[in-house]
């Protein structure tokens, strides 16, 4: 029995999610809807797509109901989706319609010889929760942003089937799809950011940050109290309540650690901190760290990585 990863078009949580699914070792189909990704991690046995004039547009009606007849057909042990906001509308009535549960936002994921064990954060990410699932299943779950790495991509095999629904005019008028798609930034692709907090102390002196995120050529990102005051737009938030990300180098200035923010970014790959408090929980994750004056610490930085340009 397979693995279906049903993705959404060549969205970084779709791919990452399918590296999920391809790191259990077992066979991966992955599943479009009306349209193919371009790009896939490498590995991907299958590639179904469904297709009907009724799903050129989104509505959780049809996506149920098309899904739910390609899962009859397919018979998967397990069905992954990425966690977005449209997978959140349509997923758990899927999992209803076919009686059985489903597990979202999972961080992590394995094998066992019962079935699968999906971890999930409880308390904004104080406690890991482990949910087993026994039998064949299907067994459902949505997997959380920056949670697996989806590196190396390589062109998306040919479609090696297509599934035709048999579907009815759904019961909602399609609409536009949410603002989460017209975001000016996502972070959660960028393999480089610079971060920074409340230690930045005012406004003005974001300047110092700026220069060191160009001069390493990173997404410029902040916890929460930076964009609640208004010196960095909400969309450069990084934690519980913004945005999750998972870089190759996440470079934390002024950030003390607190567990919304820690949500967000401690997938990434190299975690750099500086900090003035050598007490700050951000160090208890930080793969280096620097305790000093920020405003010492990073103009010297800056300088030492223009001179490698």
């Amino acid at each position: 029995m397979s693995i279906l990863v049903v993705v959404e078009g060549n969205r970084s949580l779709s791919q990452e999610t399918v590296a999920a699914a391809l790191a259990l070792n077992q066979p991966v189909t992955v599943v479009a809807i009306h349209t193919l990704p371009d790009q896939l991690p490498p590995g991907v046995a299958t590639v179904t797509l469904v297709q009907h004039d009724l799903l050129a547009s989104y509505t959780a009606d049809a996506y149920t109901a098309a899904l739910a007849q390609l899962i009859e057909a397919m018979s998967p042990r397990l069905v992954l989706f990425p966690h977005t906001y449209q997978v959140r509308d349509y997923a758990p009535k899927l999992a209803t319609r076919l009686n059985r549960p489903f597990v979202s936002d999972v961080i992590r994921l394995r094998a066992t010889d019962a079935g699968y064990v999906f971890t999930r954060q409880l308390f904004q990410g104080k406690i890991n929760a482990d949910y087993e699932a026994f039998g064949s299943g299907p067994h459902f779950a949505s997997m959380q942003a920056g949670a697996y790495r989806a590196e190396n991509l390589a062109p998306a095999p040919e479609a090696a089937s297509t599934f035709t629904p048999v579907l009815e005019a759904p019961r909602a008028t399609p609409e536009p799809p949410f603002r989460e798609a017209a975001r000016a930034v996502d972070l959660s692709a960028a393999n480089l950011i610079v971060s920074v907090g409340r230690g930045i102390k005012e406004k003005e002196n974001l300047g110092v940050v700026e220069q060191l995120a160009a001069a390493l050529g990173a997404e410029l990102a902040a916890s929460r109290p930076i964009c609640d005051n208004g010196w960095l737009p909400m969309e450069r938030q990084v934690g519980s309540s913004g945005q999750t990300v998972a870089p190759k180098l996440y470079l934390a200035v002024g950030i003390s650690g607190a567990i919304q923010h820690l949500v967000g970014m401690k997938g990434a790959k190299t975690i750099v901190a500086i900090n003035r408090d050598p007490d700050a929980p951000i160090f208890e994750i930080a793969d280096y760290g620097i305790v000093g004056d920020l405003f010492e610490v990073v103009p010297a930085l800056t300088d030492e990585i223009k001179k490698l340009r």
